[in-house]
């Protein structure tokens, strides 16, 4: 980004008070460093267009002006991709703390945000795939050189996919963890989900096999090449294997066992949706995959209904006339 537009306000009393604000969410509130990188991106652009509409001060800022915002996030513009009504919304969160802020601290006599509600993203399904399609894609990952099964790389990508399906983890989360972060011997790891919040996770029994083994067999030649460290699964330089690096793991995985339309979360998304089609508790998912609200969860039940009612269109003789 430009130094001019990356400055833009910053100058100003409107600026000076998003600085405070992020200072007192950094200091006060504790939230944690790529959060607060998100905030101050949204807050940045929001100083931008307000700028722009000769809005100092935010004493000065009126509902119309948080609306206009809004509106620019979904257009976008020269410098700017129109964004998803999820990343919109996301970015409305921010400005209207923003706001709140400023109303409790008595920089402003009013709260303009206060009534502009964020758009509503269209509701997606989960995408899950079979317990067939995840035994295929585990079995793919332990291959990186053409079918060659046992290397270091190979161990290590076996391990981390069998840990993300056997927790439910998040990639960044299992990236993120440290070796003294497992106990194997009990089953289960701490890993540091959304905003730093800490939980603990089961490793089932294929999990704990594959990570056992890449920290016998793997993880010590991976570790020669760097200059030591406690992340758990290590990259080609001996380094923390970054959430991109796990993202390649996965898709190639994926290629090699002919899946399609595989991301990031489609491990945590087969995890969920396989545990309550086992009959698991919507209140113990929610805690395994560390959901704030079980609202967040209940879109898995969603996913197994659906699979209920294709089994009963198809299986049932009086189900279709």
């Amino acid at each position: 980004m430009r130094p001019a537009a990356r400055d833009a306000g910053a100058g100003s009393a409107l600026g000076a008070t998003v600085r405070t604000y992020l200072g007192h969410l950094a200091v006060e509130r504790g939230l944690a460093a790529n959060t607060l990188s998100s905030y101050r991106r949204d807050l940045r652009r929001y100083v931008q267009v307000q700028d722009g509409r000769g809005r100092a001060d935010i004493a000065d800022i009126t509902e119309g002006d948080v609306r206009a915002y809004l509106v620019s996030l979904r257009e976008g513009d020269a410098d700017h991709p129109p964004l998803s009504a999820g990343s919109a919304a996301r970015a409305l969160a921010a400005v209207r703390g923003l706001h709140r802020f400023a109303l409790r601290e008595g920089l402003a006599a009013g709260d303009p945000a206060h009534d502009v509600k964020p758009p509503t993203p269209p509701r997606r399904l989960p995408k899950a795939i079979s317990l067939a399609e995840v035994e295929r894609l585990l079995a793919a990952a332990d291959a990186p050189s053409g079918g060659d099964t046992g290397t270091a790389r190979g161990l290590r990508d076996r391990a981390l996919l069998e840990l993300l399906y056997g927790s439910g983890a998040r990639i960044s989360e299992a990236v993120g963890l440290d070796v003294d972060d497992l106990d194997l011997r009990d089953g289960f790891a701490r890993v540091a989900g959304k905003g730093g919040k800490a939980r603990v996770v089961p490793i089932g029994d294929y999990a704990r096999e594959a990570v056992d083994a890449y920290l016998v067999r793997a993880r010590p030649e991976l570790a020669r090449a760097g200059r030591g460290g406690p992340a758990l699964f290590l990259n080609a330089r001996g380094g923390r294997l970054s959430r991109q690096g796990a993202w390649m793991v996965l898709r190639a995985a994926a290629d090699r066992a002919h899946l399609s339309e595989v991301s990031p979360h489609t491990l945590r998304h087969s995890f969920a949706t396989h545990l309550l089609d086992g009959g698991a508790d919507v209140r113990v998912v929610q805690e395994l995959l560390g959901h704030a609200s079980v609202t967040t969860t209940q879109v898995y039940t969603l996913v197994t209904v659906q699979l209920l009612r294709e089994v009963y269109a198809t299986s049932h003789p009086r189900a279709r006339s």
